[in-house]
C-alpha cells in the first residue's frame, strides 16, 4: 500500500481544479509541502489582483498536502478540510504565489496545519489555520 506522501504527490497533478488553477506541488517532506500557482488573468477578481477565492484555494489544497506529507499507509483512501481560516494580508497585484503548509499538531484523525502564502517576492499575501480530517 502506499504511504500518504506517494499519494498526495500523485493526486495534486491529477486534481481538475488544480490543473484548472495552475497549482503544482513542487516540494513535500515530512509534515511540510509547498505549491505554487502562477498568476494568470482568470484568477484576477479587478484588474490584476488576485481573487481571494484563488488564494484560499491554494492555502486549502497547501493544508491539505501538509497533512498528507507523513510516511503513514492509510486504512482509508479520503479525508477533507474540516476549517480553515484565511487572514489577508496584503494583496496579490499580478503575482505569481507560492504557498506552504506546515503541520503543527498531528493527531490520529486530525492534523493542525498552519499556511503561509507569499508572492514572488517574498511579500506576505495571506496567513491560514486548517484542520484536516482524515477518513
Amino acid at each position: 500500500m502506499p504511504t500518504r506522501t506517494e499519494i498526495i504527490t500523485q493526486f495534486v497533478p491529477n486534481s481538475p481544479l488544480c490543473q484548472h488553477l495552475g497549482i503544482t506541488l513542487t516540494e513535500i517532506g515530512n509534515d511540510r509541502a509547498v505549491l505554487a500557482m502562477p498568476f494568470k488573468s482568470e484568477l484576477a477578481t479587478m484588474g490584476q489582483t488576485v481573487h481571494g477565492g484563488a488564494i484560499a484555494t491554494l492555502a486549502d489544497t497547501a493544508a491539505m498536502a501538509a497533512a498528507w506529507a507523513d510516511d503513514v499507509e492509510p486504512e482509508k483512501f479520503g479525508g477533507s478540510t474540516a476549517s480553515l481560516t484565511v487572514n489577508y494580508v496584503s494583496a496579490a497585484d499580478a503575482a505569481d504565489l507560492t504557498a506552504v503548509g506546515q503541520v503543527v499538531r498531528r493527531g490520529r484523525r486530525l492534523s493542525n496545519i498552519e499556511v503561509t502564502v507569499c508572492d514572488s517576492a517574498g511579500r506576505v499575501v495571506a496567513k491560514a489555520l486548517a484542520t484536516y480530517n482524515f477518513a
